[in-house]
């Protein structure tokens, strides 16, 4: 029988394992000693109160039949997480109903806490407590990891980051909670149920960052219920007629408008009852994977890397500025390529006539919905590769500039061919086709890649393991050495980057063409609700735990959802105005006509930044609090 943790000589009864690292095996004894050292031994600089109390974390092996030690399970005292928490900024609710940064010295203020209550912070906040402090493991003095001198290190480099990429270390990952993933499971997709999801409940053990995903994804999903409620019946009976379209597109514009406006509001109620509105980004670590000589901060006066700003720019305007620039002169050449195969279709559908010649007029955009998400794909990981190499300090620069590359490519591969075909070939028929043929093709594609055959691929795995464990057919009697097995062979989550990729192309699809075809709406809800469930399943049952992040937003993608509902102003008016109803209008002048549409593009583009203007971000409430947070921060300043 498997042993479970309690049996280990090396475990005590106070250690509670939060975090896993699997060595590869065969690393040499010497390395092992060093990084666990390191791991272990107490901050030269960490602190007021790192050279009075013992704030280490600790570290313990897990033992297995075999007598492997490739594992090692990292927890730490209750008071290194308490002084984690002030470190990293947590903020968290006092007693007085405020929301406050914690610190160690005024502990007593905050609701909840008690020196004997362990779960003052939440499993996922310690777990990313560890996490920090893993990442932020830098090298002094050694030139090379011990045991392995083709293992360079110098002042500065992230260790985790060297072992990764020297494939001494396989993985760090956060270890689940059964008896709560139980728990959350059953509440959130366990019982299929009209209703909102457990946010706050997604928040304790997932972070703040993928409630707020779950969060975005249900709202926008609700807002796009009154537009797929009125497309319908505009598909249904005004096909053919544009100009019934334009009161549709009027409302499409300022409903887009509305809708990002009203979630600034919920995103702060939100996050401030999480805390994370408040917390302090702008003395940011330094991002794992960022090196530069070692040297002293001129703002926080800590030892970090620094690395030249010029360099950088170098990096970005002469090498990834200009690979982009090819990537998308690459996908604008297979844009041609596509619309010869339209070409072919047509020809062939016009000499054949048959049922067959009918449906392989829907081939070629089939062919190119498919080539996109392959070249969306393949373009990400360059993507990447190419933002780390620029260097970036911080998590936040590196995250907007890659979302930067990625976006400006994925509009152009994904919505080029329907600006052509709307405003170069001027055929209505064939933008709707393609439209719809690229909006459902493009969903299949992403649930079957993201969750279906991650799922299958996880049900494999499991069958695998139950014939090795035959304690695994209930999760509750999963020992820790069995719960590892299974967790450390799942696949791992990076993130939310490509689901709101996904909710991005789909905003796009619904409001850059809606007086075309109103449908998309429908096919998007469709789609969400599918996504909400999928999505769920996921992130329980077939990803690693991944380690919570706070964050007080959706960040970059705001903006980014907020210049593609200005464009679609602009390209809805131009349709508008190229309908036959609208141009009859003007059978004299076609100055005119421009003239109208220019002159009814820029009113319904002020009514948005009106409407941006004068819906607040933030609730008046929240606004108060914050303001009095900073009133008396100001006052205690004084005082001192």
């Amino acid at each position: 029988m498997a042993e479970s943790w309690s049996f280990l000589d090396t475990l005590d009864s106070n250690f509670r394992p939060l975090v896993v690292i699997e060595l590869a095996k065969g690393t040499k004894e010497e390395t092992i000693k060093w990084f666990t050292k390191r791991i272990v031994d107490k901050k030269a600089n960490g602190g007021e109160y790192s050279m009075i109390f013992c704030a280490q974390l600790l570290v313990k092996p897990l033992v297995t039949e075999k007598g492997e030690e490739n594992i090692y399970l990292v927890g730490a005292s209750h008071l290194r997480l308490l002084l984690g928490a002030e470190t990293v900024g947590l903020v968290k609710e006092c007693n007085d109903n405020s929301m406050r940064t914690f610190t160690y010295s005024s502990r007593k203020t905050f609701r909840d806490f008690a020196d004997d209550n362990h779960n003052f912070l939440t499993m996922a906040e310690c777990q990313y407590i560890i996490k920090h402090e893993l990442e932020n493991l830098r090298a002094k003095d050694e030139k090379m990891i011990p045991g392995y001198p083709q293992a360079k290190l110098y002042p500065g480099k992230s260790i985790v980051r060297r072992l990764l990429t020297s494939g001494i270390l396989v993985q760090i990952f956060p270890l689940h909670d059964r008896e709560e993933l139980k728990k959350l499971r059953h509440s959130w997709y366990g019982r299929v149920k009209v209703g909102y999801q457990p946010l706050d409940e997604i928040r304790c053990y997932f972070g703040e960052t993928i409630a707020l995903y779950f969060g975005f994804l249900e709202y926008f999903t609700f807002a796009l219920i009154p537009m797929a409620v009125i497309g319908i019946p505009y598909y249904v009976f005004a096909w053919e007629d544009y100009d019934k379209y334009v009161m549709f597109a009027t409302f499409n514009l300022l409903w887009s408008t509305v809708i990002l406006e009203v979630w600034k509001r919920i995103c702060a109620i939100m996050t401030y009852r999480w805390g994370t509105l408040l917390m302090k980004r702008q003395f940011e670590e330094p991002r794992p994977g960022f090196h530069g000589v070692l040297g002293i901060n001129p703002i926080t006066g800590r030892e970090e890397p620094v690395y030249s700003s010029i360099k950088r720019q170098i990096r970005i305007y002469l090498v990834s500025l200009p690979f982009v620039c090819l990537c998308l002169y690459f996908s604008l050449y297979v844009m041609m390529i596509y619309f010869d195969l339209e070409q072919w279709a047509l020809d062939y559908h016009e000499e054949n006539e048959s049922n067959l010649s009918s449906l392989m007029l829907f081939v070629p955009s089939i062919i190119y919905a498919v080539v996109i998400e392959i070249m969306n794909r393949i373009y990400r990981f360059a993507a990447e590769f190419l933002t780390s190499w620029e260097n970036h300090r911080l998590e936040s620069s590196y995250q907007n500039h890659l979302i930067l590359k990625v976006l400006v490519f994925n509009f152009l591969n994904c919505f080029a061919s329907l600006f052509y075909i709307a405003f170069v070939l001027f055929d209505m028929k064939l933008l709707r086709q393609s439209l719809a043929t690229l909006l459902i093709t493009s969903q299949i594609l992403n649930q079957f890649a993201e969750s279906l055959l991650p799922y299958w691929l996880q049900k494999r795995h499991k069958k695998k393991m139950k014939k090795r464990m035959s304690s695994l057919k209930t999760d509750t009697d999963l020992t820790l050495v069995e719960q590892i097995n299974l967790e450390k062979e799942m696949g791992t989550y990076f993130g939310t980057f490509d689901d709101y990729l996904e909710l991005f192309l789909q905003f796009g699809y619904v409001s850059l063409f809606s007086c075309v075809y109103p449908l998309a709406a429908v096919f998007a809800v469709l789609n969400n609700i599918t996504e909400i469930y999928s999505d769920a399943l996921k992130m329980c049952r077939v990803y690693k735990r991944p380690f919570a992040e706070p964050t007080a937003n959706i960040g970059v993608w705001q903006l980014a959802f907020e210049t593609m509902s200005v464009i679609s102003v602009v390209t809805n008016c131009i349709l508008i105005g190229m309908s036959p109803q609208v141009n009859a209008l003007f059978p004299d002048s076609k100055m005119d006509l421009i003239l109208t549409v220019a002159l009814v593009e820029h009113l319904l583009l002020a009514i948005k930044f009106i409407m941006a203007f004068v819906i607040p971000d933030k609730p008046r409430d929240i606004q108060i609090k914050l303001a009095r947070l900073e009133f008396e921060s100001l006052e205690a300043l004084k005082q001192q």
